[in-house]
């Protein structure tokens, strides 16, 4: 009977010393998170790292950083794919110009964002992450017109709105 009595002391122990935790972070994440235009997104995004886990603000900014420079980058592979297929010279042109907004960001929008972040400089990660949302937008509207217009449209929305994630939370730093 005492073993019994022990065996459920311990568990006890256990749960109320690792479930507080295990709570705040996912507490973090979606804290953070409701400060943003896109929650389930945001979420989804930041839980995919497991380093959310145990992430203060600013490393949920980096890893929201990451996710558009990944996405950017699958994007410039895809711009880059139907650039070299496509005939029509006006979607040559759109492409192009796609190629020069996705350069920007992975060059230049998010490595300062990065930088930003890490010296604890926000209100330049909150500008660097406006921008890369506004490259993308500029991408989707050299298609000429309202969106969905062009082959890429899913992924420049995808970008688009990891930008003004990373936006949200960096202005939660300042």
């Amino acid at each position: 009977m005492t073993k019994i009595i022990s065996l459920l002391v311990l568990q006890v122990l256990f749960c109320f010393t690792f479930f507080p935790l295990s709570y705040s972070s996912n507490s973090l994440v979606e804290t953070t998170c409701k400060q943003t235009p896109f929650f389930d997104l945001c979420v989804s995004t930041l839980e995919s790292d497991p380093q959310s886990s145990t992430a203060a603000v600013s490393g949920l900014a980096l890893i929201a950083a990451k996710s558009v420079n990944a996405k950017a980058s699958a994007t410039l592979y895809q711009i880059s794919t139907l650039l070299g297929s496509a005939t029509d010279p006006n979607l040559k042109k759109a492409l192009s110009g796609c190629v020069d907004s996705y350069n920007t960001i992975i060059k230049t929008d998010i490595p300062v964002a990065v930088e930003a972040i890490e010296k604890n400089n926000p209100k330049f990660a909150v500008g660097s992450a406006t921008d890369a949302g506004n490259e993308a937008q500029r991408c989707e509207d050299g298609f000429g017109g309202k969106s969905p217009n062009s082959p890429i449209s899913d992924s420049n929305k995808m970008v688009h709105d990891l930008s003004v994630i990373l936006q949200s939370i960096a202005s939660l730093l300042l």
